[in-house]
């Protein structure tokens, strides 16, 4: 593999990873790495500019590090461009990272980006937005909007457990899900979630069958309610697989139409989005080249 002759950082400078920032440069430059565009940005929301002037300026392989919301923004700006990205897991769950086998580990991390095989992963597409790892609505988009950003950093995985405790009584409007242009789900509905991988928490294997690079989304719907549902309902999902669980709808699909009685928070890989009615989702195959372990 030959070495890239251009290489971009776009970090988050709040996360952190083994020694930070100081070590990621270091690092990259034991590499060999002479020509680096470095861009920090206070919040996830402003890499993309970032990440685009990098590819602009000539990057063959963008270093970026951050949590999912970070990796998102990113892959969202550099979806169907021709620049290779690696990922540098500072954040707080990395799911993106974990599914795809690149470690909690600066140095290593590294390595995989400039010596790991590279590898065309799809993406799904949510109301005009990029996601990798999952969109979802319902249970799950309240939780992820209610574990607010200084929890998450005191608390870290933990803050979704305590806020997912709060919402289990929640509502459950009326759900219609059309996959591939056929009705296939019509009624209340707790939690909607589009996966591309599998693993959408620390053991919790949502979508078995999931894989990054197959050309299809796992498509979810949960109409479990209360605490003791919601219990047996994660529970089959971390000892078994999900779609065994009694309040769990599962299939496949390219394109996905959902529609909701009242507008709710949707979110993408862990960031909680605006509310809707309506949602568009796509899958975007081949969209993106990631390095991942040889």
């Amino acid at each position: 593999m030959s070495a890239p002759k251009r290489v971009a950082v776009v970090a988050h400078r709040k996360k952190t990873l083994g020694g930070g920032l100081d070590e990621l440069r270091a690092a990259i430059a034991g590499h060999g790495a002479e020509d680096i565009d470095w861009y920090e940005v206070p919040k996830s929301r402003k890499a993309p500019k970032k990440a685009r002037r990098a590819v602009e300026r000539g990057a063959e392989l963008v270093f970026v590090w951050g949590g999912d919301g970070m990796v998102q923004r990113c892959l969202d700006a550099l979806a169907g461009r021709d620049a290779t990205v690696a990922i540098i897991p500072a954040g707080t769950a990395n799911l993106l990272a974990g599914n795809i086998g690149v470690p909690e580990n600066l140095g290593e991390a590294v390595r995989i980006g400039f010596q790991g095989e590279r590898r065309r992963l799809d993406l799904g597409r949510i109301n005009g937005e990029h996601f990798a790892v999952m969109a979802g609505a319902g249970f799950d988009g309240r939780l992820i909007r209610d574990a607010d950003r200084d929890l998450k950093d005191r608390a870290g995985k933990l803050a979704y457990v305590w806020t997912g405790l709060r919402h289990v009584g929640g509502v459950t409007p009326r759900t219609r899900i059309k996959v591939d242009g056929t009705t296939w789900f019509d009624e209340s509905a707790s939690c909607v979630l589009v996966g591309n991988v599998g693993r959408i928490t620390s053991g919790i294997h949502a979508f078995d069958d999931a894989r990054p690079d197959d050309g299809w989304l796992e498509v979810g719907v949960t109409t479990a309610q209360g605490a003791a549902e919601w219990a047996r309902t994660l529970g089959r999902m971390a000892v078994g697989r999900s779609e065994r669980s009694p309040f769990v709808r599962m299939t496949r699909a390219r394109r996905v139409d959902i529609r909701l009685a009242e507008p709710m928070t949707y979110e993408l890989d862990g960031g909680a989005r605006g509310q809707a009615k309506k949602m568009k989702v796509r899958v975007v195959p081949a969209a993106i080249t990631v390095c991942v372990p040889a």
